[in-house]
């Protein structure tokens, strides 16, 4: 669940298409479009409306039946305006456009043409559509006098029908057969992707139509007004949290992603009550892993010390923040530690509701008014009704448990030729990142291994109150989703360091898109864990007993790999290596780099959780 994104549709019906120049723009240049004697084609009208949300890229990979659309990107970018990227595939292209809205709060937005081109994004916007990332997802198809008539790459109803392949994964899903609703057509696919449930928008329009004139000088409707909206608190539900928390013993709060559009007001909270302090796996990013009051993840790959602090005899309110109560965020359905009558739900939509029957109480809302409003009532209680644990803030934070602790002391620098435990790693990596690195960690072990050793740093809502600085694919978990994500997220904001953590068979899988960080020039740290396996798999089927098979993978030397692409990289086989590396001076290189890191393939991941929910035993 993706709830950064605050926009929503507006009641009013969307206004019919009018040659007149409107009276409101987004900027000076379309008021001077719209003034101009010149009239647009359509890829240029469709290009004004994406300047109007101040979108800077689209992302995709050019092809005839998309070609007018590129015309147009030609003479934006001639203009210093809408540019395009190009990725490797398609899928690729909506992983970036994926990263991308993370990382600025606009949608994304990517292309592919007709046929192959359609089909390859599948799975990236699939994964946008589970994740709830808002996108504009556009595919060429072959001119509408060609329907049914043998065309190459024929993609209309009588194809392989791209509007239905994509019926079941978007928001919204249209074909646009004329100009009299190509405006209606891109404003409704905005709206439904940044509506109260973000995700994908889709539009396939034929390259005839696409390239044809509007008759138009500008866009007729001000995206901006039609998407924008107040998110109102739920007033009565408000009086009764306040109630609540006054009267409980101890309050732990458990924060998921989106509880990032208020992690200042949750952090200031949980300051002055003392409460404790639980993440999600992807809201680990929210808070900074030094934090005292921080306890860990709950989850996939998460903490004990996380599960027996939600477990506290004296712990008698949950505060679940923006979550969604999904598999890997409740350790695989924990009614013990979590999914009980201790719950309280706050979240701006609060549609989750039905996964939790128990709750006792649901506060819908704007997640930031809400915690301003709870603080300010504490603030203004008498000192003897406010349930103040001061003495906690004294503890050690216990958000890695002693396992991590022991594999981290000692000697500094290990001076064996041994290959490197994947814990090890991931304590080098938090000992010698920048902080304020945005971490991208990948499907698989990669995740494991991250949520569980890697400790974060970074200002809590220190990026524009998306993500965090730690950012996985909680929900569809495509392997190479955070090649291409942390290379959208770079280009939308490439300010600051960017590390993407995958694994072999991952950039085996996508790996083509670092092509893309290189020709881009962006400052992304691309860290292999290189095992020559599937380890997730190999180590899942050990630990269900299933048999031993499909997991291996040939052992490649990746640095070789970048190095012919034309990049900076390193080889890591020992911790001798490891410790020779300058990860604050890689970072701030401002270029592309592939670390190859040789880990020990029998390293044991701690996905116990995931292994026990897909035996059959939650």
């Amino acid at each position: 669940m993706f709830n950064k994104f605050r926009f929503t549709l507006h009641d009013d019906k969307v206004k019919q298409p009018t040659t007149d120049v409107p009276s409101f723009y987004a900027n000076t240049e379309l008021i001077s479009q719209a003034q101009s004697t010149t009239t647009m084609e359509a890829g240029d009208l469709l290009i004004a409306y994406l300047e109007q949300l101040g979108i800077e890229y689209v992302f995709g990979v050019p092809g005839g039946a998309i070609e007018p659309l590129y015309n147009a990107l030609a003479r934006s970018s001639r203009r210093n305006s809408v540019k395009p990227v190009i990725a490797r595939h398609e899928t690729g292209a909506a992983f970036m456009a994926q990263g991308y809205a993370v990382e600025t709060g606009k949608p994304g937005v990517c292309c592919a043409t007709t046929g192959p081109g359609a089909t390859n994004a599948l799975t990236g916007i699939a994964s946008a559509y589970m994740e709830e990332i808002p996108m504009l997802f556009i595919t060429g198809q072959t001119s509408q006098s060609k329907f049914g008539r043998g065309a190459l790459q024929d993609s209309s109803h009588n194809g392989i029908d791209t509007l239905g392949i994509y019926r079941h994964c978007t928001r919204y899903n249209s074909f646009i057969s004329n100009m009299d609703v190509f405006e209606a057509g891109v404003v409704n696919a905005f709206r439904y992707a940044m509506g109260e449930f973000p995700g994908p928008a889709h539009l396939t329009i034929p390259v005839d139509l696409l390239r044809s004139n509007t008759n138009l000088f500008g866009p007729s409707y001000d995206l901006e007004r039609i998407i924008s909206y107040p998110c109102p608190v739920d007033a009565g539900a408000l009086e009764q949290l306040q109630e609540r928390l006054a009267q409980a013993r101890e309050t732990v709060l458990f924060l998921g992603e989106g509880a990032a559009e208020a992690i200042e007001e949750i952090i200031e909270f949980a300051n002055r009550t003392q409460s404790g302090l639980v993440t999600t796996p992807g809201a680990k990013g929210l808070v900074e892993a030094y934090h005292p009051l921080y306890k860990g993840v709950f989850g996939f790959a998460g903490h004990d010390s996380a599960r027996e602090w939600l477990m506290r005899d004296s712990v008698d309110c949950i505060l679940a923040v923006g979550t969604a109560f999904t598999e890997w965020e409740t350790n695989g359905w924990d009614k013990d530690a979590l999914l009980n009558n201790r719950l309280i739900y706050v979240d701006r939509r609060a549609q989750q509701r039905s996964r939790v029957p128990m709750s006792t109480l649901t506060v819908r809302g704007d997640v930031r008014k809400v915690f301003s409003n709870v603080t300010a009532h504490l603030a203004d209680a008498s000192a003897g009704s406010l349930q103040y644990r001061t003495g906690l803030s004294n503890l050690i934070s216990a958000n890695i448990d002693s396992q991590s602790v022991s594999l981290c002391r000692g000697q500094t620098k290990p001076n064996t030729d041994t290959r490197i435990k994947p814990q090890h790693l991931m304590r080098f990596l938090s000992q010698h990142l920048p902080v304020n690195t945005r971490i991208f960690a990948d499907a698989g072990n990669s995740t494991a291994w991250a949520v569980h050793y890697l400790m974060v740093r970074g200002k809590a809502g220190g990026i524009n109150g998306s993500r965090g600085w730690f950012r996985m694919s909680s929900q569809f978990a495509s392997m190479g989703w955070a090649i291409g994500s942390s290379v959208g997220a770079a280009i939308g904001n490439q300010h600051g360091a960017v590390v993407c953590i995958t694994g072999d068979g991952s950039f085996l899988m996508n790996g083509q898109e670092f092509t893309v960080a290189i020709a881009e020039s962006l400052p992304v740290v691309f860290i292999i864990l290189n095992d020559h396996g599937y380890g997730m798999v190999k180590h899942g089927q050990r630990m269900a007993q299933a048999e031993p098979i499909g997991f291996a993978l040939p052992q490649i030397n990746f640095a070789r790999l970048a190095e012919a692409m034309g990049a900076a990289a390193y080889r890591v086989e020992n911790y001798l290596d490891l410790y020779e590396l300058d990860l604050d001076e890689i970072c701030r290189s401002q270029t592309p780099c592939l670390i190859d890191v040789c880990i020990d393939p029998e390293a044991v991941p701690p996905i116990g959780a995931r292994v026990r929910v897909l035996g059959g035993d939650v």
